[in-house]
């Protein structure tokens, strides 16, 4: 049983009685010269403290830190005055050159409208569109959720049948446990058929299949630019890939495989091989039979690809969520079903859905119509919504300056004292930039605001700074009046 503090006397040692009055007195002695040495020379024990005046939150962070809440705000913190937030944005929220730019600011905590420029017009937003995807994923899904690549038997006991369920983002070689990217492996998947098909007795050759009807329709979707698919921007879309459609995870740009389905089974069948099954050339596709599963691995979360989604841009795991999303609401696993139910969910949280013109969920095509002011609405169910599972999403806004599509930029003389304070979401096509998120001003206010620039001159270094600007002209706003 334990003793409380105080609830039981110890025996001192003799020998504390010779030293004890010795050692107190020059611990005294000590203790008092540091003290006047610190009067002294204040500069020795202290290190430099941000000045009052400065708020903590604004001061330029020097590490990242998980965003899972925005930082406790004092409720009583005074709201900007409307007049004093159009006064700054007047003059910073300018297209240089040709076309124009559409913005709303708002308080996060009361949804009042602190600016709005065209706010209710229809806009192309670029991979803003992200942010619709974010929160319908992640509503209907749940932050939690994980995905699942199996391998099934077939009629065949000499054939495997690799099952896509939605994870694009598989890896080559073994499952890393705290990657996003290669969270499931294709090395231990086969490492594990193996096992079960020595167990089976299986002794090969074994042929390789690959299940991808999981998502139906179209792999390509018709309203995407030819140009921005050879690129690289996006490639044709199936239920299962390695690096997110890419060849390599570290290879960003060119052209990526056509069938990501076939290409993943191949590279399976080569890890099968190496696993020491021997296997039959070639893959071809089928259906296993569902209770007899081999093997099976995980992806990351929902919550860590929506995250990896939003700070990466990345315009092929956005739609392959998006047919999640609309498998999970109830819809086809196909273009159309993808946006039908980022509608649908968006409209569960109340942001009016009407005026949207949705052709895909990642932002490449330029048929999409949606309004600042939805998009600040959607930020604002993230920061203060009621729905907690949103607020997953908050860790996968770019920082500016810092991070993912941000990194490069809040780094002039203009926008520089937005660097570590403004959280936002980008899009960028040929003639559109869209900026969206939210910052906490001088005053510790919460502001949400989404900036939309259309018809805008190709390549005018003049508009991002003016996005940029704005935002953060927006972290420094004291605007009282």
């Amino acid at each position: 049983m334990g003793v409380k503090n105080g609830g039981a006397r110890k025996r001192v040692p003799a020998a504390w009685g010779r030293f004890t009055w010795p050692v107190l007195l020059t611990t005294v002695l000590l203790c008092l010269g540091a003290v006047v040495a610190v009067g002294m020379f204040p500069g020795l024990l202290s290190f430099p403290k941000p000045l009052p005046s400065v708020p903590a939150w604004q001061q330029v962070p020097d590490r990242l830190s998980g965003a899972n809440s925005v930082l406790p705000l004092d409720p009583k913190a005074p709201v900007p005055v409307p007049a004093e937030v159009a006064k700054l944005l007047d003059a910073t929220l300018k297209p240089d050159g040709a076309g124009s730019i559409s913005g709303v600011v708002m308080d996060a905590s009361t949804g009042q409208v602190l600016f709005d420029r065209e706010a209710t017009a229809n806009r192309i937003p670029a991979s803003n569109m992200k942010l619709l995807t974010a929160v319908s994923a992640l509503k209907v899904l749940g932050p939690e959720t994980r995905f699942t690549t199996r391998v099934l038997a077939s009629d065949n006991p000499s054939t495997v049948v690799l099952t896509g369920g939605g994870d694009v983002l598989l890896g080559t070689s073994a499952s890393e446990p705290t990657a996003v990217l290669g969270r499931a492996g294709l090395a231990s998947l086969a490492a594990d058929t193996a096992a079960a098909l020595a167990s089976a007795g299986v002794k090969g050759p074994v042929t390789v299949q690959v299940d991808d009807s999981l998502f139906s329709g179209a792999p390509l979707n018709p309203a995407w630019s030819l140009e921005d698919v050879a690129a690289g921007e996006t490639a044709p879309l199936y239920s299962l890939a390695l690096n997110s459609g890419r060849y390599a995870p570290d290879v960003l740009t060119g052209p990526r495989p056509l069938d990501s389905a076939l290409a993943t089974a191949q590279t399976f069948a080569e890890q099968l091989a190496a696993a020491g099954v021997a296997v039959s050339p070639g893959v071809e596709r089928g259906k296993g039979i569902p209770a007899k599963e081999l093997a099976a691995a995980e992806s990351a979360t929902i919550g860590e690809q929506v995250d990896l989604m939003l700070e990466s841009s990345d315009n092929f795991l956005a739609e392959a969520l998006g047919r999640m999303t609309a498998l999970a609401s109830g819809h086809e696993g196909t273009y159309d079903g993808a946006t039908a139910a980022v509608r649908q969910r968006l409209g569960e949280l109340g942001i009016a859905t009407d005026s949207m013109q949705l052709a895909d969920v990642s932002g490449l095509a330029l048929e999409n119509q949606v309004t600042a002011r939805q998009f600040a609405e959607v930020v604002r169910a993230i920061t203060s919504g009621p729905d907690p599972a949103l607020r997953t999403a908050l860790d996968g806004f770019p920082v500016a300056g810092l991070t993912g599509t941000l990194d490069d930029r809040y780094v002039d003389a203009g926008t520089s004292e937005g660097a570590g304070l403004v959280r936002a979401k980008t899009g960028t096509l040929n003639t559109v930039l869209a900026l969206s998120g939210y910052v906490v001003d001088a005053d510790g206010r919460l502001l949400v605001f989404s900036f939309i620039g259309n018809g805008l001159d190709p390549g005018a270094a003049g508009n991002k700074v003016a996005l940029d600007r704005s935002a953060s002209v927006l972290a420094s706003c004291g605007c009282r009046g």
